[in-house]
């Protein structure tokens, strides 16, 4: 996850802080909410995209980890799009819906679980 966190801020350091900056600097403002949605469409479109691309974020490559259906298949947009929106409590609410994973019999993370999705390794 410290991986995962170096290259979300990375997009939001180009992907939402430089946008603002140029906005900020012809003298518009912009409400809190939009910051807000901006920060979640811009993640968005970053974790979907991946997800449906190869099943893998860049660190996930790096640890030979990829997220499928639970049969295997690749993962649906819907179903991905319910991936994305179920981590955001799943991490908010202090990190309990990681945490679930140690009481969970096939050790998923509770949004996995709410999308129907699994992490498998890559390797052999």
């Amino acid at each position: 996850m410290l991986y995962e966190g170096l290259v979300v801020f990375s997009i939001l350091l180009i992907g939402f802080l430089l946008p603002q900056v140029v906005l900020f600097g012809f003298g518009m403002n912009v409400t809190a909410k939009l910051l807000w949605l901006h920060v979640l469409v811009l993640l968005m479109l970053y974790f979907l995209w991946c997800w449906l691309n190869g099943g893998q974020t860049l660190p996930m490559k790096t640890w030979k980890l990829r997220i499928s259906s639970q049969d295997g298949s690749k993962l649906r947009p819907a179903q991905a799009l319910l991936r994305y929106l179920a981590a955001w409590p799943s991490i908010l609410f202090f990190g309990a819906g990681l945490f679930w994973a140690v009481f969970d019999k096939d050790k998923q993370f509770f949004h996995d679980r709410i999308a129907g999705t699994w992490i498998v390794s890559t390797e052999g």
